[in-house]
């Protein structure tokens, strides 16, 4: 099985893959307990959450702890496979009917159940309990904020999307890794007159394009530019930086930064990972999940040493804090506002002391992830091999320093700006449309 970012955003997949790659879900719902309804009725407190290993582990372990501690006071699970659990998470909750504990990738879609008065503000709750809070990588909780507010809790994973490069194709130009976009545009020529493509990139998948604009936005207006996006802001698609952004964008799409045939490739197939890993590309902006891939497909790619990476470098003059990242900041739990209050304090109660204990955070770095917390750290001394160990080190860097972690945009807007999202991205890596008629699209889907 490959390991994509579909899989990935489905099963929220470890990064490094020490102890494998992206597991396939099963059929699923399963409970482990007589109930699998919501939580408005008998004192009974439930989680939902999904199917796919190592994490489906790692969560039944979590709550197999709790109840062993508390058994006055027992969690029920009921465990899906991604579709359905999007489909049954949705109706149930719309119906005032859904878990107590509502486990989810928060941005758009936590904002629709703030927006529907659907889940519980926790601002306070992490007011009383800072010191839980103080061990969360700050950038984590930008997707669990709305309006200033709250209302999830971050938890499991973090996986930014990193600038890879192939050590080896770099040292046989003579060329050295850009440390800003100026550098990006000046190696373009450099690779194409050798026959190397500066750039694999799996453009049929569309959203792979997306991590490119994500990070120019930030780089050049800062991190407000999405956030005004975010926030509904009336034409916010057409902020000069937004404009500056696209318009950058396209001038690395016609100067052949791209692989040939860069829109025909499909990212789900890994095509674009080879690319880099047999020396056809000499760079790649993709998620860190890829790192897996990698190291088991590529020889001795990463074993021998030849994968380097970095955080996208900053663009001259650009507004943005240069240690901003963008990609998955963390996955979230909500607690229902529908729920009883006995069933909310259990809720609470197990968000915190069983979500990010030791024995959660030991075992998603023995996964090969980096969980959303500060003693992480002291986990990646574990790491035997050292390729891994400082893959994890970077991963933990650039997740716990970044002054901000911006989810990936299909993830933070509502399903349909999505879609037109995705849309107008794959048109303007073909250059069939400009700038301007692209934030014009996105400006009609604004808050929709």
């Amino acid at each position: 099985m490959t390991t994509s970012r579909r899989n990935f955003l489905r099963l929220t997949a470890g990064a490094a893959g020490l102890a494998g790659l992206a597991a396939c879900g099963t059929s699923g719902p399963q409970s482990s307990g007589s109930s699998t309804g919501g939580s408005s009725g008998g004192g009974t407190t439930t989680y939902w959450f999904l199917t796919g290993q190592p994490q489906q582990a790692i969560r039944e372990a979590q709550v197999k702890r709790f109840n062993d501690a508390n058994s006055g006071t027992q969690l029920k699970t009921t465990e899906f496979q991604n579709d359905a659990f999007k489909q049954k998470i949705k109706t149930a909750i719309g119906a005032g009917q859904g878990p107590t504990l509502i486990w989810g990738w928060g941005g758009g879609g936590l904002k629709s159940y703030v927006d529907a008065g659907q889940v519980e503000d926790l601002t306070s709750w992490f007011g009383q309990n800072a010191e839980l809070k103080k061990q969360i990588f700050p950038s984590a909780f930008g997707a669990a904020t709305v309006n200033g507010k709250i209302y999830a809790m971050p938890v499991e994973t973090t996986t930014p999307i990193v600038l890879y490069w192939n050590k080896t194709v770099f040292d046989k130009v003579g060329a050295q890794p850009p440390q800003s976009w100026a550098d990006v545009m000046n190696l373009v020529p450099k690779f194409n007159d050798k026959g190397i493509a500066p750039f694999s990139l799996g453009g049929q998948s569309r959203w792979t394009n997306m991590m490119w604009l994500e990070f120019l936005f930030d780089r050049i207006g800062g991190s407000e530019v999405f956030q005004n996006i975010f926030d509904g802001q009336k034409n916010a698609w057409s902020q000069p930086a937004s404009l500056q952004a696209l318009d950058e964008m396209q001038k690395l799409v016609k100067a052949n930064g791209f692989i040939k045939g860069f829109s025909s490739i499909t990212a789900d197939s890994n095509a674009d990972l080879a690319l880099l890993y047999t020396g056809k590309a000499a760079m790649m902006l993709h998620g860190a999940w890829t790192y897996g891939t990698m190291k088991s497909a590529g020889g001795n790619f990463v074993t021998g040493g030849n994968l380097g990476y970095m955080n996208f470098p900053p663009v001259d003059g650009g507004k943005g804090d240069p240690s901003d990242t963008v990609g998955n900041p963390g996955q979230y739990l909500s607690i229902s506002s529908k729920a009883s209050q006995a069933d909310k304090d259990v809720a609470k109660k197990f968000l915190s002391t069983s979500t990010l204990d030791a024995s959660s955070v030991d075992a998603w770095v023995q996964s090969g992830s980096i969980p959303v917390v500060t003693s992480a750290k002291d986990k990646l001394a574990s790491i035997t091999d050292k390729n891994d160990a400082a893959w994890l080190s970077f991963v933990y860097d650039t997740s716990s320093k970044a002054k901000n972690f911006a989810q990936s945009w299909d993830q933070a807007l509502s399903p349909t700006a999505a879609e037109t999202l995705l849309d107008n991205i794959a048109k303007l890596f073909q250059l069939s449309i400009s700038p301007q008629q692209f934030a014009t699209s996105m400006n009609a889907v604004i808050a929709k």
